[in-house]
This record gives structure tokens, C-alpha cells and sequence, in this order.
């Protein structure tokens, strides 16, 4: 976002922007009155959570594990000391890199997102290209995220006929 003021305030610097017009969208709005959205999200959302209970599930199997082994440490011998630790650690091991392959980067999680979530997001800006080409805007703003906007006229906001042009109503 940083690197757009820039951009646009070098562009006044060389008086390139006296024919441009400007429009901004909020599309956390947007996205909050498209039932899609709504349904993706309460999907992704009990999506994680199984997740989540998984990952939990075979933490607490784990410190049963430990505690399992610290009651019985005394009766053991060494080698078998060291065989239950290696299965404690190796156990951990596994939970962590199921929960990395769950919620890391490109994880099932984020593939899950792209599934249900990217489309809209898609659709809504192929919408906000259409709106700038037909009004003729050089930039639309999206005020929704860490926009740098300190004011905003509301009547240049095109949020709803962002929604209209996706087949949505107030």
C-alpha cells in the first residue's frame, strides 16, 4: 500500500494527476454481505477446528505417554528407559510435522482456503476492475485492510456497486 501513495504522490509531483479520479471499496464489507463468503467461511472455520482437535488429540496421547513413562521410570532398565524416550520424542516429532503439514505454509488449511474463499475474492475484484474501466477511476483503494486513506468522501465509495455488479442486494 506504501508503494501506491508513493507512486501517486510522485505522479503529483510531476503533475500527472489532475485528470485521474479515485474511488475506494471496502471489501471486508463486501465480503460480509456475500452468503457465499459467510458459508465459505463457516466451512473453513469448522474446517480448522477438526484440525485443530486432531493435532490436540495426539498431544494429549503424547503426555499421556510421558506421564505413563514417568510412573513406570524407576522399574526400567536403561535400554528400555531409552527406548520409551525415543518413542515420546519421535511421537512429537510426528505431531509437529502433521501440524506443519496442517496449518504451515501451503498446508491443508491454506489449500482449503484457496478452494473456498479464493473464487469470491476473484469474482470481487474481477467486479472492481470492471467498475474502474467503466468510471473511468485510475486507482481504487481498499479501505478495509491497513489503508493509508485519512479521509474518504462516502460518495466515491464503490463498495455497493460492487455488490450490485456481483448480483448481490443490501
Amino acid at each position: 500500500m506504501k508503494r501506491i501513495v508513493a507512486i501517486i504522490l510522485m505522479m503529483a509531483g510531476f503533475g500527472l494527476t489532475y485528470a485521474q479520479k479515485y474511488a475506494f471499496v471496502d471489501t471486508e464489507y463486501i465480503l460480509n454481505n456475500i452468503p457465499a463468503y459467510k458459508v465459505a467461511q463457516d466451512q473453513l472455520d469448522k474446517y480448522s477446528a477438526d484440525l485443530q482437535k486432531e493435532i490436540e488429540a495426539k498431544y494429549a496421547e503424547i503426555d499421556n505417554m510421558y506421564k505413563k513413562y514417568q510412573a513406570e521410570k524407576v522399574l526400567l532398565t536403561d535400554e528400555m528407559k531409552n527406548k520409551r524416550e525415543e518413542e515420546i520424542v519421535t511421537k512429537e516429532k510426528e505431531v509437529k510435522d502433521l501440524q506443519k503439514k496442517y496449518f504451515g505454509q501451503d498446508g491443508a488449511l491454506f489449500k482449503k482456503r484457496e478452494e473456498l474463499i479464493k473464487p469470491i475474492q476473484d469474482e470481487i475484484y474481477n467486479a472492481i476492475k470492471e467498475i474502474a474501466a467503466e468510471g473511468g477511476f485510475a486507482v481504487i483503494f481498499d479501505t478495509s485492510a491497513d489503508a493509508t486513506i485519512i479521509y474518504s468522501d462516502p460518495k466515491y465509495d464503490k463498495s455497493d456497486q460492487v455488490l450490485q455488479k456481483l448480483g448481490y442486494k443490501k
